[in-house]
């Protein structure tokens, strides 16, 4: 099973016209050959699956690990100061192809739109 290293850059969103691209999140998952995330293989490999937030605000910054419930994908801080989970608008649903769109909502606030701006295999 490949790993891919996905980078999402938060995009132009209400109040940011140019979005912000030293404000997002990169990812570790298991991608299928049409780029959706890989439910079977995050299940071999969950330990492996991870995610990074990064941001100019040094108190933003958290690492955690990608989850998946039900239907749904999340991304999971196991530190009180990293905040709560954070939830993927349809992840499952998604191609991660550079040049698409996802949605993220942290939890308690505004859903935030993000670019896929890299997609690598590790």
């Amino acid at each position: 099973m490949a790993l891919s290293r996905i980078t999402l850059q938060l995009a132009r969103n209400p109040g940011l016209p140019a979005g912000d691209p030293a404000r997002g999140y990169t990812l570790v998952a298991p991608l299928t050959p049409d780029a959706h995330l890989d439910v079977e293989a995050w299940r071999e490999n969950r330990k492996a699956c991870r995610v990074v937030r990064f941001s100019p605000a040094e108190d933003e910054h958290a690492d955690g690990r990608l989850t998946h419930r039900g239907d749904h994908w999340f991304f999971h801080y196991d530190e009180d100061d990293e905040g709560d989970d954070e939830a993927g608008y349809r992840l499952g649903e998604h191609v991660f192809k550079e040049g698409e769109y996802v949605t993220v909502a942290s939890f308690g606030e505004e859903p935030l739109t993000y670019k896929v701006t890299d997609v690598s295999s590790l």
